[in-house]
């Protein structure tokens, strides 16, 4: 089961901000548009609206086999 968060948008709210603020990395945004197919794909979002953001897992860090992560 997906947990969500909410958001209530603020002025100057996009997808790829909330992508970034939410996520750290803008090409989740896929993830927030499926999460609210009712919601339009303009470029700036309205003001006032609940947006449900998806929580995910966080990527495990890359290392490469043999070496220490740091």
């Amino acid at each position: 089961m997906t947990d969500y968060l909410t958001h209530t948008t603020r002025e100057g709210d996009r997808w790829d901000l909330l992508a970034w603020e939410y996520y750290g990395d803008v090409n989740q945004l896929p993830l927030l548009t499926a999460a609210n197919p009712s919601v339009s794909l303009d470029p700036i979002l309205p003001v006032g609206l609940t947006l449900q953001v998806p929580v995910i897992d966080e990527p495990a860090a890359e290392t490469t086999p043999g070496l220490p992560p740091w």
